[in-house]
């Protein structure tokens, strides 16, 4: 009983700290910045939408939104590919040689991405693809693809190997054994590397920091850097624009939590 009752004080508590911030700022999207000065934690005078009408007309957010909606889903989309053959591959030869290729990518993992600024700048420019959303995506695909092999090739690992050998005996090839059996069995874990990567490639400002310098190619966390100032920050239109910036992953988990869940658990118990 006591262990209970410890448990949902720590889980209010936990939910107070995230929902209090997030609320403040809501209620800070509502408001001037002389009002929001004057009146940092109180309620806005008015629940009108002029700061997000005002980010879409004046600030060219729709550019910016549309930017990071296409290098965040042909980024995602293309890793998962890609990494989703990697994982089966590294399954099917199994071994030493299977090994061996996930040590591969796992050694990807573990240079920080800070180490690799420089020759990757260097990359990019000599291939002309600064200020280039395919350049961008192109970076993120190669920086995240370790991470979702490793995380795929860890579930399925976990699928039977009689049931592959059964198709094969049955006349499948590889490529038929991919697309009708390991793919629908490792949705639960695909999904939730999707929203792990979503989360990564949505909320990136390092590259794009590194790699855009042009207005029109600018996505969502970089374009947020305008409203902070040297000696001035625009706090209200900042918060809109983190509230517009967080829905798209809101919304994702939404639509997608329970192959988060379910993929987050799989494996974790073995009949």
């Amino acid at each position: 009983m006591r262990y209970k009752i410890g448990k949902n004080i720590l889980l209010t508590v936990f939910a107070l700290l995230i929902l209090v911030p997030v609320t403040m700022i809501f209620f800070t999207t509502f408001k001037t910045t002389g009002q929001m000065y004057e009146s940092p934690l109180g309620l806005p005078t008015s629940f009108d939408f002029e700061n997000y009408f005002s980010l879409f007309q004046n600030q060219n957010m729709g550019t910016y939104f549309s930017n990071s909606v296409i290098v965040t889903l042909v980024s995602v989309f293309t890793t998962i590919f890609f990494a989703s053959l990697v994982a089966f591959a590294i399954t099917r030869i199994g071994g030493v040689l299977g090994g061996v290729i996930f040590a591969i990518f796992s050694i990807g993992m573990m240079v920080p991405a800070q180490v690799n600024m420089i020759p990757l700048y260097n990359l990019v420019y000599n291939l002309g693809l600064t200020n280039s959303l395919v350049g961008l995506m192109l970076v993120n695909i190669s920086v995240t693809l370790p991470v979702a092999v490793f995380i795929l090739s860890g579930f399925m690992k976990t699928l039977p190997k009689e049931l592959f050998e059964a198709c094969t005996i049955d006349g499948a090839n590889n490529w038929l054994i991919y697309r009708k059996i390991a793919i629908p069995l490792s949705l639960p874990s695909i999904s939730a590397t999707a929203i792990f990567l979503f989360v990564m490639h949505w909320n990136d400002l390092l590259y794009p920091l590194l790699f855009i310098t042009k207005d029109d190619r600018k996505t969502l966390p970089l374009a947020l850097l305008e409203f902070q100032g040297e000696y001035l920050t625009n706090y209200p239109m900042l918060f809109t624009g983190v509230m517009i910036a967080s829905a798209p992953m809101i919304l994702t988990y939404l639509f997608l939590q329970r192959y988060f869940i379910a993929g987050m658990t799989a494996g974790s118990v073995k009949g």
